[in-house]
């Protein structure tokens, strides 16, 4: 038996902070308590670091198969417990497809062979694998996955009668990318009729514009509402869309739920000059304004989940004409960090942060025994030192496509260790050799 001590614990954890000690035995949190000894356990004395449960992600684009020269599920995972993500779930628009049961099952072989964090991935619904769909068990993976804006990958689905049947013919979480094709395309060959392939990468918010957000959001949450689908909207990113969504009911009875991200709480368009095509994601960072509505729903509860819809892209591939940039960016190492520095600066508090990124993707998906501390839980833990600087350098950076979006900025904390099912698996820039990572499980 594998036992491991934490002492001396700031536990962050279900609206509260305390100090306390942490048994770990095997794969599990044994014992919570004030004051533990055990002669048999290795002892880690935390000398007051937060310890938070471990970040569970539930929007992540790790590139394989297929497009593996951006990115591997071993190089992305790896990087992801570096920044305190201990859980993933990842997109089905790879190459090939995750679209039938066969590939989804593949992907799956994938992460138990390379993974460093825990894993699920979303099955992909098109305009024609509705029967394959309705033929996936409801705790196969973590749910399903619906562009109806067109992104990476051709899986716009665009058939409304089958949008409808899907809606009518799952049980698990629609996960959608709601942005209108129509109205894209006619601000792109507005924009295009003027500048050619040279558009200014300012445009980029007005091209996919919070109208075509606010439009598919919408009708998104209408066909909900009329099938009673359960439906998760990924990556608001316009205040106009928050008050599409509710705080009148806890998570556990919401039927209609969203999701925030990273670069959405931590730029603006005011960024794109400076930043270029690196911050170029869709759907489309925009305003000053729309970041402010942005937290103040993450905050009231109307937005219920931050992920960071990690999608790395060699820096050649970004270093293209506004036509040519693809959209996305690599964030799972700097996703937490940046939450802790808005913790700092007084906009979020801890509390909050860990409800927002580790307990309510649990709650919203009914993943089995994660997303918490407590007793008889999977033993996916984060130290973090609120006084030691990082400053985020290419030297530093572990993605494979090695840059990232926050290229420079010196962030207040830092991860110290990161405990994957009780696995000391990332410590103060070291990686251990073995892996414990494990395929999620749920409660459906």
């Amino acid at each position: 038996m594998s036992k491991i001590l934490l002492k001396n614990a700031k536990v962050v954890n279900e609206n509260s902070v305390f100090e306390s000690d942490i048994l770990l035995e095997n794969d599990i949190i044994a014992r919570i308590d004030s004051d533990i000894s055990d002669a048999n356990a290795t002892v880690i004395d935390l000398k007051g670091n937060l310890l938070l449960p471990g970040v569970i992600d539930d929007q992540v684009h790790f590139r394989e198969p297929g497009l593996t020269h951006k990115g591997t599920i071993a190089t992305e995972s790896r990087a992801a417990i570096a920044g305190g993500i201990t859980t993933f779930m990842e997109q089905p628009n790879t190459n090939p497809q995750t679209t039938t049961i066969e590939k989804l099952e593949e992907k799956f072989a994938m992460a138990a062979k390379d993974s460093f964090a825990n894993y699920s991935f979303l099955f992909g619904g098109t305009n024609d694998n509705l029967e394959e769909l309705k033929s996936l068990d409801k705790n196969a993976c973590s749910g399903v996955k619906l562009f109806l804006g067109s992104s990476t990958g051709n899986m716009l689905v665009d058939n409304e009668v089958v949008l409808e049947k899907i809606f009518s013919n799952t049980e698990m979480v629609i996960s959608a990318h709601c942005e209108d094709e129509g109205t894209i395309r006619a601000n792109m060959a507005k924009y295009q009729e003027m500048f050619g392939d040279n558009i200014p990468i300012e445009m980029h918010p007005i091209i996919r514009s919070a109208e075509a957000c606010y439009l598919s959001s919408s009708k998104a949450i209408a066909l909900a509402k009329k099938t009673g689908a359960r439906l998760h909207v990924f990556h608001v990113s316009t205040g106009i869309e928050t008050d599409l969504f509710t705080n009148a009911i806890p998570l556990e009875e919401k039927k209609i739920t969203a999701e925030v991200c990273i670069h959405h709480l931590w730029f603006s368009d005011e960024d794109y000059a400076e930043k270029g095509t690196l911050i170029k994601w869709n759907p489309a960072v925009k305003t000053k304004t729309d970041r402010e509505k942005l937290w103040e729903a993450l905050l009231d509860d109307r937005i219920d989940v931050v992920a960071t819809d990690h999608a790395p892209h060699t820096i050649e591939e970004k270093d293209n004409p506004y036509t040519k940039a693809p959209s996305g960016g690599p964030l799972v190492q700097h996703a937490l960090l940046a939450m802790l520095q808005k913790e700092k600066e007084g906009v979020i508090s801890l509390e909050k942060m860990v409800e927002k990124m580790c307990h309510n993707p649990a709650k919203l998906f009914d993943i089995d025994r994660r997303g918490f501390i407590r007793e008889g839980y999977f033993a996916d833990l984060v130290q973090v030192n609120q006084n030691s600087q990082n400053q985020v350098k290419k030297d530093n950076i572990f993605y494979k496509c090695g840059w990232s979006p926050f290229e420079g900025v010196t962030f207040d904390s830092s991860v110290a260790r990161t405990f994957v099912n009780g696995l000391l698996a990332y410590e103060n820039g070291s990686f251990a050799k073995e892996k414990r990572a494990k395929r999620l499980t749920f409660n459906r």
